[in-house]
């Protein structure tokens, strides 16, 4: 059964999702940095650039949003180049309009445009940006001005589908649109109107704020994240909602009546004396999700690398060496089986996104490669809820995959650059790091005239190294310059740096 666990602190929100005692997502919020994913904005063109189709926008952030022509929706691109034209036109001209958009023809420096986040600024890049806008609710996605009507490839009932369709085509004014999400299967058309209601009435006071605000300011936010987790997860195998706040607690509560009065009666308030995600071991399984390595419990283990552009995970068999009977193959097939499962855990947890190589250990037989394509196809669809693309396993082990960014990554929530390696994952050995400082002493020295005592303060940690292992080396220093050298720690000193004191 699903537990929703919601740790509400005056300086942190923490989710925790478990099946069972497993972590199954997590999600952060801090009040310092509110999430820009799905906000709208009121923003201004500050620059367009036809040729590379984009136009950069001021969404009042650090720095400024890119807006690409694929986002604006068609609508709103018609009517700008239309109004920007003396004489009308026909729907023949009108239809070439919008199969040759162009950005410079659709915006001009200084504009004020309704703008929607889609993804969060990451490294040096700014906030992606959309004029397709969407609203999520618990059974629906209202698209305002995209006069479509989705239905969930999971709901796979035909009558469903058309009930559904038939309910909320009828419910839309026009040029509105709507994706119907798979927990609106079975649900009574109240309850979906009562959804769709709720959402129509946001998308309403969006249009009213952003008439009355100025250029840069936040239209609208999306909810706090301890409801957004209840209208991703809270479903019929949620076993219980506990809250370590009363406040919190009481949000919930009044959050559900809206959508799924029946399901109240699981919001629990925990006031026991052991933190509460100490109290379900979520604290050590947070502290794991930073490791590089991830132990499988066959005793096989992941090897998990990010830098800016890609992902790369590497597959390795470790303890796990099967039965007496099976043979190599069986064993390699089990041990890449369990780590599709576990890759697709770790993606959603870590909230990776973007290009993705699995190195998964070869296998000979082809029917192999395809169970195991099979299995890692099949778990992204149930249990990852953003979208990806799986190419089949090759010849040589890899698969290679995409998987939409949403927000920042777990990583970059959760830790800053290493001072000492600057996020290169390694730190120069003691040996390279005396190396570097006796060539920096000889420097010194040949732009130096010094004779009596040269005091050399290095680093504590390189202070052992020096006096053991190099000795002999200062003591021919100490033979080629004719001076006297004298060592000592100085701990506000790093690395391969070093600092002089010349005395008679």
């Amino acid at each position: 059964m699903k537990k929703i666990l919601i740790n509400s602190e005056s300086w942190q929100t923490r989710v925790a999702v478990l099946d069972g005692n497993q972590l199954r997502d997590l999600a952060l919020e801090t009040p310092e940095r509110p999430e820009l994913e799905k906000s709208f904005f009121k923003g201004k063109i500050l620059k367009v650039l036809p040729g590379i189709q984009t136009a950069f926008v001021d969404i009042g952030q650090q720095r400024s949003g890119f807006l690409h022509v694929t986002e604006v929706d068609r609508v709103l691109a018609t009517e700008r180049i239309f109004e920007s034209q003396d004489s009308g036109a026909d729907k023949k001209s009108k239809r070439e309009v919008i199969n040759a958009m162009n950005i410079g023809k659709i915006f001009s420096e200084g504009d004020e445009v309704l703008i929607q986040v889609t993804k969060e600024p990451v490294f040096e890049k700014g906030a992606k940006l959309t004029t397709c806008y969407t609203l999520p609710g618990k059974f629906l996605v209202l698209m305002p001005n995209i006069p479509q009507i989705g239905i969930s490839r999971k709901i796979e009932s035909k009558e469903e589908r058309t009930r559904l369709k038939e309910l909320i085509s009828g419910a839309l004014s026009d040029g509105m649109g709507a994706i119907v999400r798979t927990t609106a299967e079975g649900r009574s058309d109240k309850d979906i109107k009562r959804d769709l209601a709720y959402l129509l009435s946001k998308w309403e006071e969006i249009n009213k704020v952003y008439e009355q605000s100025k250029a840069g300011a936040k239209v609208y936010g999306d909810i706090s994240i301890s409801l957004r987790a209840v209208r991703e997860h809270l479903e019929e195998d949620t076993e219980v909602v506990v809250c370590d706040r009363s406040s919190t607690a009481n949000e919930v509560r009044s959050f559900i009546r809206q959508f799924m009065p029946e399901q109240v009666s699981k919001v629990q308030l925990y006031q026991g004396a052991q933190p509460l995600f100490d109290k379900f071991d979520v604290e050590s399984q947070i502290d794991e999700l930073l490791q590089r390595k991830v132990h499988l419990k066959s005793g096989g283990t992941l090897i998990i690398e990010s830098t800016e552009a890609m992902t790369v995970i590497d597959v390795n068999t470790g303890r796990f060496v099967g039965k007496k009977k099976s043979n190599l193959e069986d064993t390699i097939l089990k041990t890449n089986l369990e780590a599709a499962e576990e890759v697709v855990r770790q993606l959603r947890l870590r909230n990776i996104g973007g290009l993705i190589v699995i190195d998964f250990i070869d296998m000979m037989h082809a029917p192999n490669r395809q169970k195991l394509s099979s299995l890692l196809e099949k778990t992204l669809k149930e249990k990852d809820k953003l979208q990806s693309v799986a190419l089949k396993v090759s010849e040589f082990g890899l698969v290679q995959m995409t998987r939409k960014r949403s927000g920042r990554t777990l990583s970059q929530q959760l830790t800053h650059e290493c001072p000492t390696c600057h996020s290169n994952g390694f730190v120069k050995s003691p040996a390279t790091l005396s190396y570097e400082l006796f060539r920096g002493f000889k420097r010194d020295m040949s732009e130096t005239k010094v004779t009596g005592t040269v005091t050399i303060q290095v680093p504590v940690e390189q202070f052992d190294y020096l006096t053991g292992s190099s000795f002999g080396t200062l003591l021919a220093l100490e033979k080629l310059y004719k001076i006297r050298i004298i060592l000592e720690r100085n701990s506000q000193l790093i690395g391969s740096h070093f600092k002089l004191v010349f005395g008679s």
